[in-house]
């Protein structure tokens, strides 16, 4: 019995410790993946079942994701499958309760299936529609976010199934409408476990291109099941963060999928799609045309309308005559130089009126005139000037006691006297 308890001490306790000389009993491995597996919860999962076989009180199906090449076998009790109002069949889209259970004998992990339960068309409407409200409500819809197509864009990427009709709907009725028009084509599934992976890589490669302007994702419509896809939301998202203007064009009028809320603008079908990314060439000649008669008509309304305002410019008389201009601006000059010299000479006679009349004033006024009438002014000869009198004048006999020598200026000329005394006036 001590034997056996050490030997029992001697197993590692943990798989790291476990040694080519030390290593554990294959039971022990088993044992311990049993209880870390029975320990993991059960889960519900989404799938299609692709494989159904019942084999008396089993039933043994696989499961397959509904978005990539994963399957998965799991293994249920009849009964649980027998609860089902509308019996499974291969192809159905179901909901399971899977729970992971280890054989320990055999070392076989087994999914078991607690509960399954079919996805009828109203639970997957029902889902669209609470993933398009939480979409919605971050954002993604938002017009604010939608980018505006090229008015022509040079080269279009085309996202469609392999050899489809949507492609054929595209191409043909782009070519009619620009025979210019370049396309960058993707052919992906467009349905299927497969179909989001592929159209998202090949949107993803398009967006990267340079020389593509608007990428066109088209369908030719189909069952509610063979849409969804394009309701998914890594596609969603994929589309919303995508630089290059995105065209949903998915052939489905009700129960329209989410890409079309979050595409730039949403097409009803693939040739409706070909019809508004590209203008029609015959559309545009005619506006080109339009436009060149308008220019034209414009051109010659302008030309037309100068044209008067010419003639009526040279028809007026200071251009049909226009000496007069000069004419007038002469007998204008001609009178303003009349005007001035009759000023002036006006001014000259009168200032030389003036003149004479001054002269003859002053003449009249002046010491000669007095000297002419026989009056003479006396002066003393030596130059003294007498005490409060002007220089030299003589006014009073006093200044010029006898002996004085003056000098006598009369009308004619100056001459020397003396003085012999002086007396006082007489009286009158």
């Amino acid at each position: 019995m001590s034997e056996e308890v050490a030997a029992a001490t001697t197993v590692p306790a943990t798989a790291a410790e476990t040694s080519p000389d030390n290593p554990w009993p294959l039971q022990l491995l088993s044992q311990k993946l049993k209880m870390h597996i029975d320990r993991a919860p059960s889960a519900w999962v989404e799938g299609q079942v692709i494989e159904l076989n019942r084999r008396g009180t089993n039933a043994y199906l696989t499961l397959r994701d509904i978005d990539a090449e994963i399957s998965l076998p799991a293994s249920a009790w009849t009964n649980v499958l027998d609860r089902q109002e509308i019996p499974l069949e291969r192809g159905s889209r179901v909901v399971a309760l899977l729970k992971a259970e280890f054989w320990l004998k055999t070392g076989r992990l087994n999914m078991s299936v607690k509960d399954i339960r079919p996805v009828g068309l109203g639970d997957l409407l029902a889902r669209i529609e609470r993933l398009r409200h939480a979409l919605a409500a971050e954002g993604l819809f938002s017009d604010a976010r939608k980018k505006r197509l090229p008015l022509l864009p040079h080269r279009i990427g085309l996202i469609t199934g392999r050899n489809s009709d949507a492609k054929k709907d595209v191409l043909r009725n782009a070519a009619l409408r620009w025979p210019a028009v370049e396309f960058e084509i993707r052919e992906v599934a467009v349905q299927g476990n497969t179909a989001v992976a592929q159209v998202i890589a090949a949107l993803r490669e398009l967006d990267a291109h340079p020389e593509v302007d608007v990428i066109v994702i088209a369908r030719g419509g189909g069952a509610l099941e063979d849409l969804l896809p394009f309701s998914s939301e890594e596609l969603v998202r994929a589309v919303s963060g995508a630089s290059t203007p995105v065209v949903s064009a998915i052939g489905h009028e009700a129960d329209r999928p989410i890409l079309d809320d979050v595409a730039d603008l949403r097409a009803s079908t693939p040739t409706d799609a070909a019809k508004r990314i590209v203008p029609d060439v015959v559309e545009e000649l005619a506006r080109v045309r339009q436009a060149r008669d308008q220019l034209r008509r414009g051109v010659t309304r302008l030309v037309e309308r100068e044209a008067d305002r010419l003639a009526s410019l040279r028809s007026r008389p200071v251009l049909a005559s226009p000496e007069v201009m000069v004419s007038i601006r002469h007998d204008d000059v001609e009178r303003l130089k009349g005007r001035s010299q009759a000023a002036v000479t006006t001014a000259v006679v009168r200032a030389a009126d003036q003149l004479v009349h001054l002269k003859a004033q002053v003449r009249a006024l002046s010491p000669q005139k007095t000297l002419d009438r026989g009056y003479a002014v006396v002066q003393l000869a030596d130059g003294r000037t007498a005490p409060g009198t002007r220089r030299d004048v003589v006014r009073h006999p006093d200044q010029a006691p006898s002996g004085t020598a003056l000098t006598v200026r009369v009308a004619g000329g100056r001459f020397t006297a003396e003085s012999t005394g002086g007396q006082e006036p007489a009286e009158e």
